[in-house]
């Protein structure tokens, strides 16, 4: 199975997942293996999954979906990589850029109470190891049929974000749609091509809108860290750990799914139903300890800097800094989902190190969580099937999605929207609300 995860995206504690090696044959490779069967986690998918995910992966349900084909995105992942998420197709505007990202739209294939909807809420999200992963969903719909492989047709949720001149959202709409990649990236190849100044305007556009991004994120106290990557290499009967620094064009790549996190989260709040991606404050006492490690590290940290502008000071090449941006993680834990319905919003709502609502929308194929549907004002959203796991919940939550979407009978205009530029509320069009099933 491929083994290149993807880049981590903003999740209370941002993680860099290990790779392994020319280690085929070792004992370290038995070992991981007994670890997954220690930890009694699935070597496969039943077979009654299976069949119902190759019967979906010939039929999806693509009633009412936009036909969005003339638009030609493209893909940027690790190499290797064949589940494909997102696509993405940036341009200018008169007043500013528009992103126009395409999502994998899980529920196209993956019908409320069925077989694989039942066994991606059974794992919860993609699990990986140095030596491969456990997915999801069964490779037939997340590696094939479901996504966005260049040159295929798939259904998709497409957003609409249209941004100003210094990168800031002025609307964001989204709806479901047909899209197909042009191109499957990697990031060194696009950084590659961007500092070499032979990108076309659609892949240079990434490094403009995430510098913009990056400038609107520091302004709201937002933070990210740019973790090494690390990887396990064998040697000689030996292990040794080896780390590699993020290219810029990872982090202008995730700002673009922090954008859509950020604007699907708008939609939430002004719908007054949805999940929200929180993160609490860190304590005192965190910073505190983190000070210290600074100082054992030989890292200036002035007492009258932030922590924030620490972090975005530091150089992930350089060994030192990479081993403080390791223990700057532990100032992100307790991240958690937070349902709400009512227009009820939690407390705290907020995503500490994004500082500002956030939910996760971006990565269905990997995550239960982040799977979505749209739903147009004239569709009844009727409840779950009498039996299923959801049946009698009150709202959506990381194990009971509640009311269930329906596809309209006919593609409409943009059917759902959301303005953060000057106003904390808006009335749209229709809504969109975040299912962790479909």
């Amino acid at each position: 199975m491929p083994t290149a995860p993807p880049r981590p995206t903003l999740d209370g504690m941002p993680r860099r997942h290990l790779h392994l090696t020319g280690a085929d044959g070792t004992p370290l490779r038995s070992a991981l293996s007994a670890l997954r069967t220690g930890l009694g986690l699935p070597a496969g998918f039943p077979p009654a999954v299976l069949a119902e995910a190759a019967r979906a992966a010939k039929a999806p349900d693509v009633s009412g979906h936009l036909d969005a084909t003339d638009l030609p995105f493209l893909t940027i992942d690790p190499p290797g990589s064949t589940d494909l998420d997102q696509a993405m197709y940036l341009e200018r505007r008169p007043h500013g850029f528009r992103v126009l990202y395409a999502v994998a739209d899980v529920a196209a294939f993956v019908r409320p109470g069925s077989e694989p909807d039942a066994e991606a809420h059974r794992r919860v999200t993609t699990l990986y190891f140095p030596d491969g992963r456990i997915p999801l969903h069964p490779p037939v719909l997340s590696e094939g049929a479901a996504s966005l492989l260049p040159g295929e047709t798939r259904p998709a949720a497409l957003w609409r974000i249209d941004l100003d001149t210094e990168g800031r959202t002025v609307t964001a709409e989204v709806r479901r749609a047909l899209v197909r990649s042009r191109a499957k990236l990697d990031y060194a190849g696009v950084q590659r091509q961007i500092d070499a100044g032979t990108a076309e305007e659609p892949l240079a556009l990434l490094r403009v809108i995430g510098l913009l991004r990056q400038q609107q994120e520091t302004a709201r106290g937002g933070i990210s860290l740019d973790l090494p990557e690390q990887e396990i290499v064998a040697r000689g009967g030996a292990y040794g750990l080896e780390y590699r620094a993020p290219v810029p064009a990872e982090s202008w790549n995730a700002q673009i799914s922090l954008l859509t996190g950020m604007a699907a989260a708008a939609l939430m709040r002004d719908s007054g139903t949805g999940i929200l991606r929180t993160l609490p404050v860190a304590p005192d006492g965190a910073v505190a300890r983190l000070r210290r490690s600074a100082e054992a590290l030989r890292i200036d940290w002035p007492h009258h800097v932030p922590y924030a502008e620490v972090v975005r000071s530091l150089d992930p090449a350089k060994s030192s800094h990479a081993a403080f941006l390791q223990e700057c993680t532990t100032l992100l834990r307790g991240a958690g989902y937070s349902v709400f319905t009512h227009g009820d919003l939690p407390v705290p709502a907020v995503h500490a190190a994004v500082a500002e609502l956030y939910t996760h929308c971006t990565a269905p194929l990997r995550r239960c969580a982040a799977s979505s549907t749209v739903t147009p004002p004239s569709c009844a959203s009727p409840p779950p099937p009498s039996g299923s796991p959801r049946s009698g919940c009150c709202g959506p939550c990381p194990a009971c999605p509640g009311r269930w979407p329906r596809a309209p009978a006919a593609p409409t205009p943009w059917s759902a929207r959301a303005s953060t530029s000057s106003r904390r509320r808006c009335s749209g069009t229709g809504s969109a609300r975040s299912s962790t099933g479909t």
